[in-house]
């Protein structure tokens, strides 16, 4: 089969197209025919080397943790109603999605309906999971004003889908020219966070109307920004980017009586019912057509160096797919 392999820690370039021999599922394992591989950002930091949520992993390896395709070989003791089945697999902290063929175990998978495609489930087998867990610490009602950053992106995408579907008044803050996105998720006002002017353009279009929640999935100034808009009394809830990116300190929350949650690393899968819960979540918010994943162009599975360049330039709008 094919496959991405790092050989090297570093810059996009390690990441080499390669011919590789196929796997094979171990006692109560499958293997995947891999149609759609999901990329992350946590994949660009751990290609670098970088400490993060997962241990350091030994080279050389195939990265990738999502994976939607049909199980085309059975490990010893699988029952055989799997062989051809479609599914979708969180490969956990082990690695090998960037690749043609992937293995997991059986009770890891989840069976697709047939109207639910591969992309679409690749996304939300581990954005989704995500962003249901997000959701969950948000606490979002009808009643709040919620200013979302990077709401072209997989997370705050699904996010401004939620908080328009509940009735809460949406801010879909992104990238002027990934707006259209943001609008068609349903946000009431879509507010280019390029433009120095976005906070004042967003407190004109709400009218006096304070903003109760902030979901901040950028940091840097355009979290800042989104912080400066709370009112009073309100929340803000972290995830996607580091946590040193973010531009507010304690004494901030402390003057205005706000709350801040940082929905990072794996203490943000920890929730009741553990990752197969959110899992299930995701994938039935998906199948009943509840929320549905900005998939953007899909990079073929030999160009996965180009794939993680522009993801790291913010150049990627939705959920970024390898398609073998």
């Amino acid at each position: 089969m094919h496959a991405i392999v790092q050989h090297t820690f570093g810059p996009a370039e390690t990441l080499r197209y390669e011919q590789v021999a196929d796997p094979h599922p171990g006692p109560g394992q499958v293997r995947i025919a891999v149609a759609a591989s999901g990329v992350h950002l946590v994949d660009t930091a751990i290609r670098r080397g970088e400490p993060g949520p997962f241990p350091r992993p030994e080279l050389p390896m195939t990265p990738g943790r999502e994976v939607a395709g049909v199980v085309d070989e059975l490990g010893e003791g699988v029952d055989p109603v799997w062989l051809g089945r479609r599914v979708v697999a969180h490969l956990g902290p082990a690695s090998g999605g960037y690749a043609e063929l992937a293995v997991r175990e059986v009770e890891a998978l989840h069976e697709l309906p047939g109207a639910v495609g591969f992309e679409a489930a690749v996304a939300m087998i581990g954005t989704g999971r995500t962003t249901m867990s997000i959701l969950r610490q948000a606490e979002l009602t009808a009643d709040d004003v919620v200013v979302v950053t990077s709401a072209a992106g997989g997370i705050g995408n699904l996010a401004v889908q939620h908080a328009h579907s509940i009735g809460a008044t949406v801010v879909g803050a992104a990238s002027g020219s990934k707006l259209e996105h943001v609008t068609a998720a349903g946000a009431d006002i879509a507010a280019d966070y390029t433009r120095d002017d976005w906070p004042d353009q967003v407190r004109q279009a709400l009218d006096g109307r304070d903003v109760t929640a902030v979901l901040d999935g950028a940091g840097g100034a355009p979290g800042r920004a989104a912080f400066d808009l709370l009112g009073a009394g309100g929340r803000i809830v972290l995830f996607g980017r580091p946590f040193g990116e973010r531009a507010f300190t304690t004494d901030d929350l402390i003057a205005r009586a706000l709350t801040a949650t940082v929905a990072l690393g794996p203490n943000l899968l920890r929730v009741p019912g553990g990752m197969r819960a959110l899992e299930e979540e995701s994938m039935a918010a998906l199948a009943e057509g509840r929320l549905a994943p900005l998939v953007g162009p899909p990079f073929p599975l030999a160009e996965a160096a180009a794939a993680h360049t522009a993801l790291e330039d913010r150049r990627t709008f939705g959920k970024l797919v390898l398609r073998p």
